[in-house]
């Protein structure tokens, strides 16, 4: 056989062509076919590298390598960005309404078959970059013990090692790494830089969180509810505080799945209207409802889910004082979850300012899953990383 690659408008034209011309499988849509898209840059032998004019290595010849049980003679010059590109799945993930409502399920499902024991080398070989401009417990220490558990390398580049854009640009940083690695996940400043880093990269991009957005966050969450309640459809959700980026991301995941949503901040600390607008879509088609407040009484009345996040975000500390005023009256403590479902659940994603957005002792009460939330950030993750870099990609 032999291997066709062209450049096309839509990308690289990936068939598989027989000696006599008739394609074998692939396309531009579709990609390579697994066995060989997943590990085509393996069967290359390192005294195969072809260079370019200024002696630079640009790729290399693939000479006769067994793939599904047939001998492939390649003489196609492939380089090592194009090869990249066809062996990651284009599973960036940025957003959580980058997933279905059926994804989301399904995720949730196969992070509780993790945490009942279910193991999973899916990352065996496989190199996960955490590239993190914010500090982090619970999403450094999921990610890092689930690599380590799936059978991956994970390594670990903070603010002082990358200086994302500033040392260097994002576009560079990340064609770099995606030489090195399999997926990169992103702790980012500006939602903007974990976008370009996906625009620039080969390998999935995974956000765990941005300014705007903390997606891996709520699949745990989803699951966190699951547990306790045993459904997500039906489900009144109520968060208590700043409209930020979990609060964002808790309105668009549950209301994908079917669950009514209800947010009360102070005036000019609600969620956008772009993302309301966003939420109430996904709610309409599966039978939720949206409504905002300022009143924390009237979201938190009837709740079977109570939600709190911190005032005062990473990179809002300029704003302490004026967010402290706005706040008051905001924190959720007994006489607030009263108003609740009396089985109602208390979640906070961490960490906890006590004595602001929640009283002291609040997480340690009955009505508390704010660490059955952070424990279950390992395994929702895990199942994540198992979708982008599983072998059904």
């Amino acid at each position: 056989m032999r291997l066709a690659a062209a450049q096309r408008a839509g990308g690289m034209d990936s068939r598989l062509r027989g000696n006599d011309g008739k394609e074998m499988g692939g396309g531009p849509s579709c990609g390579w076919p697994w066995g060989l898209r997943r590990r085509l840059y393996d069967v290359a032998f390192l005294d195969s590298r072809f260079h370019g004019n200024d002696g630079r290595v640009k790729g290399f010849h693939a000479p006769r390598a067994p793939i599904h049980g047939r001998g492939l003679k390649v003489y196609t010059l492939l380089s090592y960005d194009s090869v990249r590109r066809t062996h990651m799945p284009d599973k960036n993930f940025l957003s959580i309404t980058d997933l279905s409502a059926a994804k989301m399920l399904g995720l949730v499902e196969r992070a509780a078959s993790m945490k009942a024991g279910s193991h999973c080398k899916a990352l065996a070989g496989r190199s996960v970059l955490l590239l993190f401009e914010k500090p982090s417990l619970r999403t450094r220490a999921s990610f890092d013990v689930g690599i380590n558990q799936m059978g991956g390398h994970c390594l670990y580049m903070g603010a002082q090692e990358v200086d994302l854009g500033i040392r260097e640009p994002v576009a560079d940083v990340a064609r770099v790494v995606s030489r090195y690695v399999d997926c990169i996940v992103a702790r980012v400043n500006a939602h903007d830089s974990l976008k370009a880093l996906a625009q620039h990269a080969s390998v999935p991009v995974v956000n765990a969180l941005s300014d705007w957005e903390h997606p891996c966050q709520i699949i745990a969450d989803l699951q966190t509810i699951m547990e306790a309640k045993g459904r997500l459809s039906g489900l009144t959700v109520a968060f208590v505080g700043d409209g930020n980026n979990v609060a964002r991301s808790l309105a668009l995941g549950v209301c994908s799945v079917g669950s009514n949503f209800v947010i009360a901040s102070p005036e000019g600390y609600g969620l956008d209207p772009a993302s309301l607008e966003t939420a109430r879509k996904r709610a309409s088609n599966h039978h939720g409802a949206v409504k905002t407040t300022t009143d924390p009484r009237e979201a938190v009345a009837g709740a079977d889910v109570v939600y709190t996040d911190v005032w005062i975000s990473m990179g809002d500390e300029a704003e302490r004082a004026a967010r402290m005023k706005a706040f008051q009256g905001y924190t959720v403590n007994p006489d607030l979850m009263s108003l609740a479902r009396p089985d109602a659940i208390l979640m906070h994603d961490m960490p906890a300012h006590y004595g602001e957005e929640v009283s002291p002792g609040m997480l340690d009460g009955p009505q508390s899953v704010a660490f059955d939330q952070a424990e279950n950030r390992l395994h929702a993750q895990k199942a994540l990383l198992e979708y982008i870099l599983g072998p059904e990609g």
